[in-house]
């Protein structure tokens, strides 16, 4: 006798209107949607909150369709209000999608009501909350209102990103707000490291206008710029705009090596975190290690590091052991390691790197024979730290270098949730200055140094700006730059003036030739040019310019 078949149970009301609501959803159907809708309000259904989410979600994400944007304004607010006079507290994806309706029609003011009241149902906004509020103030040029919602954001621990800034940045732009320009480009230069092309048409804009000409200190404290920029950890002096008149408003590249700009002949800096900064970064290094590791493993090895403080490069054993092992006969490659020691040793003046290492892995070479003697060469010669079983070697090397202020030789992104908790904009920073990566082409090594300066938003002590912009390569030389002064500002200081024709369309240069090109360009001019004042101060130089040359 075969097994009876199960007989299916028939779906309540609710149910069917849960699964052909999910149906609507998975095929973005608005319309049959609020049809349902309709009906279950009609029967009587019961709404939970995700019904009434999804009911949203269709709605504020149908608003950019020109022929369901009456339908969604009209639906999407009822749907809030039965949702809130049945007691169904709304949550940050309920406030979001409100938002995003409040903001389709106009209504900034409705939108950022409903994040400050956010609270009252202990809810925290998140970035995608305050958007709509923020962008809606600023397309409306109501720019106290959107600084108004920058501020909670700040109060509610939301960081602005790019599209954030840029938003702020066009409308005090527009509304020829110097000085709210001036703070948003700082903005700017603090959260990315270069600019998407939007964000740049923007700053172009800005520089080339009126307003912007009549903005600046004729009698600028030079000293206390300099001061400000060596404070800063260079590349910018936060001290207002400088000089007056006209802007000159340019698309160049950078000469790698020169570290000029091919349009101005500018110096770009390298930016790097400060003393106090460097300080603040190894203790913050630490104490999260010894919340992670046996702390009287990571204390001595603190010690230890504390006696040994010649190193100038930092190397991970592992991650360098093991690059392009996956195949069926790879293992840990002593000879890659080798390689990149013997080549640091060669470059910093015969002075050996320190390579750390686990000791599961030092254990496993030594107990080979034919690695054997190079290793206990190594730990004669003080090249090798061995880190304790059961620690993770990543807190020793990355704790070596920022505490030594050297070079850290990885192609490790450094993406781990570990390196997450040290802050983002922080600790790139930091990478982009210290970190060297490497290659092997056909057994070949070859070092990629950090660049001669660093790709990010410049200020330049006499008040002129160089900003890189983001394209598909995000590599120097060929990188575009928006190169920023004011001629009548650099005459005055003996700078380099502009060797370049400004185009017909409103002054912007489009100076984009091959980097070699540019830097013979610049090299022309400078056969025809002569400095008259004395050079900018010179910073102290990077760990990659001390005793280690590119490769």
């Amino acid at each position: 006798m075969g097994t009876p078949k199960k007989i299916k149970k028939k779906q309540t009301p609710e149910t069917q209107f849960h699964s052909s609501l999910t149906l609507c959803s998975k095929h973005k159907d608005l319309p049959s949607a609020i049809s349902l809708y309709e009906s279950a309000v009609s029967q009587k259904t019961h709404f939970n909150h995700h019904h009434f989410n999804t009911l949203l979600y269709l709605c504020s994400n149908s608003v950019s369709d020109p022929s369901l944007k009456q339908l969604a304004l009209d639906n999407g607010f009822r749907v809030f209000d039965q949702m809130l006079s049945i007691g169904t507290l709304p949550n940050e994806a309920t406030i979001t999608a409100v938002a995003r309706l409040a903001a389709a029609k106009g209504d900034g003011d409705y939108a950022f009501g409903l994040v400050k009241g956010m609270d009252k149902y202990n809810v925290l906004p998140r970035l995608r909350t305050c958007d709509p509020a923020l962008f809606c103030f600023c397309e409306k040029l109501e720019a106290e209102k959107a600084y108004e919602v920058e501020e909670h954001m700040g109060m509610v621990g939301v960081s602005l990103e790019e599209p954030e800034i840029a938003a702020l940045l066009k409308v005090s732009a527009e509304t020829g707000n110097g000085e709210r320009v001036y703070g948003y480009l700082h903005k700017l230069r603090n959260v990315v490291r270069c600019i998407g092309e939007s964000t740049a048409k923007i700053i172009e804009d800005w520089f080339l206008g009126g307003v912007a000409c009549e903005l600046g200190e004729v009698n600028w404290d030079s000293g206390g710029v300099k001061e400000a920029v060596l404070r800063n950890g260079g590349g910018w002096h936060g001290q207002g705009w400088i000089g007056k008149g006209v802007w000159d408003v340019r698309r160049a590249n950078a000469d790698m090596s020169s570290s000029q700009c091919c349009s101005c002949g500018e110096r770009l800096v390298c930016v790097d975190i400060d003393c106090g900064e460097t300080q603040r970064f190894a203790e913050s290094v630490a104490a999260l290690a010894m919340e992670r590791e046996v702390k009287s493993n990571f204390s001595e090895f603190q010690d230890w590091l504390d006696k040994h403080v010649e190193y100038e490069a930092i190397v991970d054993g592992a991650n360098i052991g093991l690059y392009q092992q996956n195949f069926a006969d790879g293992g840990f490659s002593l000879s890659q390691l080798d390689a990149v020691v013997k080549e640091l040793y060669n470059k910093s003046g015969e002075k050996w790197p320190l390579v750390v290492m686990h000791n599961r892995r030092f254990r496993g070479l030594v107990e080979n024979p034919s690695h054997r003697k190079l290793i206990e060469e190594w730990m004669d010669k003080g090249i090798l730290y061995a880190t304790p079983s059961g620690s993770n070697d990543d807190w020793y090397w990355l704790y070596a270098a920022v505490k030594l202020k050297c070079l850290l030789v990885t192609n490790d992104e450094m993406r781990d949730h570990i390196f997450e908790l040290l802050g983002s904009s922080f600790f790139l920073k930091w990478k982009d200055r210290h970190q060297v990566r490497y290659t092997f082409v056909k057994g070949n090594l070859k070092l990629q140094m950090p660049p001669p300066y660093s790709s990010v938003i410049q200020e330049s002590e006499i008040g002129s700006w160089h900003v890189p912009v983001a394209d598909d390569s995000c590599q120097e030389p060929a990188r575009t730059w928006l190169c920023i002064t004011r001629p009548s500002v650099s005459k005055a200081s003996g700078e380099v003036s502009h060797n370049l024709e400004t185009s017909q369309n409103g002054g912007v240069c489009r100076n984009l030739e091959s980097p070699d090109s540019c830097a013979a360009e610049f090299a022309s001019h400078n056969e025809k040019t002569t400095v008259v004042t004395g050079k900018r101060k010179e910073r102290s130089p990077s760990p990659s310019q001390l005793n280690l040359s590119s490769a």
